[in-house]
């Protein structure tokens, strides 16, 4: 039987080595991980924490008020191993007085990087080319052959980076625009065909965000009518994209997995930080990353 003295976490997925060995010797805690690589279902999320006094999470689970009432008057602290939020009900958390931890900076370089791969992947039109070597499209050098644009002398107009740029100046402006933004009420379908309108014709989109920024079936349209060039996407709506998506027939449409965090080196940094903030929440310390409610 489990000690009145050990706060029960609950972990909804494996996690890296560093944050899994800094919870596991928390001598205070008493800590239960869905122990694997897929995502919890709902009625194990459920079931797992009940009676839970901290839960760290990822962006894949939705935490909301369902989810808080199974878990019971226990929950102190949810810690999310993630920057973005949008997954978490915070006005329902901040009721319950329940504290958020969250994981901000750690990951600023890796999804940069990932950025630039993609746009560069994207506008030099790499899988199309790797796709000409394999199927042997490949069968001399070509002055016109696999040509796409450049980066150099172009405007690169990033949405998310400050705060007095007009999104429709922008899409006008820009040779390549990032998406960078938080996912909030004012940008969900920011990205829709009114913006894709006003977008060179040789633009290319980036979207590191999160997929609902971006209105997926206005992309397919402006793509596939040439309206503009090409778009790269890290994220999507839903993820995992389904196979049989529009999107994914259109060779001017680069998607990766959400993998712009996705070094070793940044997500152990994560689950870190992650597993931090929960110990620190739990033991009514200041948290080294503490989302204000």
């Amino acid at each position: 039987m489990r000690s009145a003295r050990l706060m029960k976490v609950f972990v909804t997925r494996r996690i890296p080595p560093e944050g899994r060995a800094l919870l596991a010797g928390a001598a205070d805690c008493e800590v239960e991980q869905w122990d694997s690589d897929e995502p919890i279902p709902r009625k194990e999320l459920e079931r797992g924490v009940a009676g839970a006094h901290g839960l760290l999470c990822l962006l894949t689970e939705q935490v909301d008020r369902t989810l808080l009432d199974a878990a019971g008057a226990n929950l102190k602290v949810i810690s999310t191993m993630s920057v973005g939020v949008d997954h978490l009900a915070l006005d329902e958390i901040k009721k319950r007085g329940i504290r958020v931890g969250y994981t901000p900076d750690v990951l600023t370089d890796a999804t940069a990087e990932l950025a630039v791969s993609l746009l560069l992947t994207t506008c030099r039109r790499l899988p199309e080319a790797i796709e000409e070597v394999k199927n042997g499209g490949w069968t001399a050098w070509k002055p016109l052959w696999m040509c796409g644009h450049g980066l150099t002398q172009s405007t690169v107009g990033i949405i998310g980076l400050g705060r007095i740029v007009p999104t429709s100046y922008l899409a006008a402006e820009s040779d390549f625009i990032v998406v960078s933004c938080s996912l909030t009420p004012a940008t969900k379908g920011l990205c829709n065909k009114d913006f894709f309108q006003r977008m060179k014709n040789t633009a290319v989109l980036v979207n590191i965000s999160r997929g609902d920024v971006v209105n997926q079936d206005d992309l397919y349209q402006a793509l596939a009518s040439g309206q503009i060039a090409a778009a790269g996407l890290d994220v999507t709506t839903p993820e995992p994209l389904p196979t049989n998506h529009p999107l994914l027939t259109l060779k001017n449409c680069v998607i990766l997995p959400h993998i712009g965090s996705a070094t070793h080196g940044t997500r152990n940094t994560m689950s870190l930080l992650a597993s931090n903030n929960l110990l620190a929440g739990l033991r009514g310390e200041p948290m080294p990353s503490e989302l204000k409610l």
